[in-house]
Parts: C-alpha cells; sequence; structure tokens
C-alpha cells in the first residue's frame, strides 16, 4: 500500500482524515499514485494535475523522503521507501503572496 499525505482542503473536499493509502501497481511512479487517488477521489481530478495535460499545477508540490520531487518526469519510479509503505507520498499545497 502506498501512503499519501494530502492538504488540508483537499481532505476535505474528499472527506477523508489523515493519510490515504492506496494500491498502486508497479512500477510506483508520481503518474501511477495520482491516477490511483483520482480513481479512489474522483473528486479529486482537475485539483492536483490539469484535466487536459496531466501536468502538476503550478502551487502544488510533491515530496517524499525529504526530497522535493515536483520536477521529476510523472513517470520517474518513486523511492523505494514510498514503493514499500515506509515513507508517505506528500502533496504539499505551496504558498505564495508577501
Amino acid at each position: 500500500m502506498i501512503r499519501v499525505v494530502l492538504p488540508f482542503h483537499l481532505r476535505k473536499l474528499a472527506h477523508v482524515d489523515g493519510e490515504v493509502q492506496l494500491d498502486v501497481k508497479d512500477p510506483v511512479t508520481q503518474r501511477s499514485v495520482l491516477d490511483a487517488l483520482e480513481a479512489s477521489y474522483p473528486v479529486l481530478r482537475g485539483t492536483i494535475r490539469d484535466h487536459v495535460t496531466q501536468k502538476r499545477r503550478a502551487f502544488v508540490r510533491f515530496f517524499a523522503c525529504e526530497q522535493d520531487l515536483s520536477h521529476e518526469l510523472p513517470d520517474t519510479p518513486l523511492p523505494d521507501a514510498v514503493a514499500t509503505g515506509a515513507e508517505s507520498f506528500v502533496v504539499l499545497g505551496a504558498m505564495a503572496g508577501g
């Protein structure tokens, strides 16, 4: 099982508390995790990735194993610790402004 941490506003939208656990088939990539997340919680479609291009939204970041994975290619395998469920895949809303 893959563990995914969502920001508060997306947890509220999806009506979940805490981490989300997803069954993701190999290879475990950003794309496969987000596909599984959107399949399990259709209300999240378009909130993390653009509907058409499937690119990450500008103010959304991805982290795992203390690394910013936001600019990795969507089909790059995630760290083994994420694939085994030892570490969470974190979706974070970036902050901007002054």
